[in-house]
């Protein structure tokens, strides 16, 4: 079985992807390959910031890797915060304050409408791939739920009366935008033809 690494220290995203990784490879770790690295994400574009990552650890590591970005982009603030969601409210990143930012922006505006989206940048076999996701929904005025994480407890997706924070995993991994992301990378693994 071929080593995969994901490329990434958030357990809440190995948690949510590894029932969907059911292929013939065996998906690893940035810890598993000793990889303690704070992996700068410094593009402008969710794009980028996967690239960075992925070909961080394929040209110090030399493992095939994937690596995604995910980003919150909501209509009524113009798109953001997009690329800036894990950091939205500064440095460190932190999660509550980057939801309690969104939540005081959003006061009183009446769109709602936002969207998450998560690329994912495959390495492999000296080849990159790009591969995307995305979950229309919109943004509540308070919180709601306890599960998932980040901006989860605030986000309907589209034809849903509960937010991610209040859907069980199996559901959320159903229809989430990184599940979709990751479908596509799947699929294409699948096939071979890399």
């Amino acid at each position: 079985m071929r080593d995969l690494v994901f490329a990434t220290n958030n357990l809440h995203k190995l948690e949510e992807i590894s029932p969907l990784f059911k292929v013939q490879f065996n998906l690893i770790s940035l810890r598993e390959i000793g990889c303690n690295a704070d992996i700068e994400e410094n593009a402008d574009t969710l794009e980028g910031n996967a690239l960075l990552k992925a070909r961080f650890i394929t040209q110090n590591y030399g493992y095939d890797c994937f690596a995604d970005d995910t980003g919150l982009e909501i209509d009524a603030l113009g798109g953001r915060p997009g690329v800036y969601s894990a950091r939205y409210a500064g440095e460190p990143p932190d999660f509550k304050a980057n939801l309690n930012k969104v939540l005081s922006e959003m006061e009183g505006l009446a769109n709602r409408v936002a969207r998450f989206r998560t690329v994912i940048a495959l390495i492999i076999n000296r080849n990159e791939y790009i591969f995307e996701g995305i979950v229309n929904g919109e943004i509540l005025t308070k919180k709601k739920g306890i599960q998932g994480f980040g901006y989860d407890p605030i986000f309907i997706p589209e034809g849903y009366t509960l937010t991610f924070a209040e859907m069980d995993l199996n559901e959320k991994n159903r229809i989430s935008h990184r599940a979709k992301a990751v479908e596509k990378l799947i699929s294409f693994l699948e096939t071979g033809k890399y």
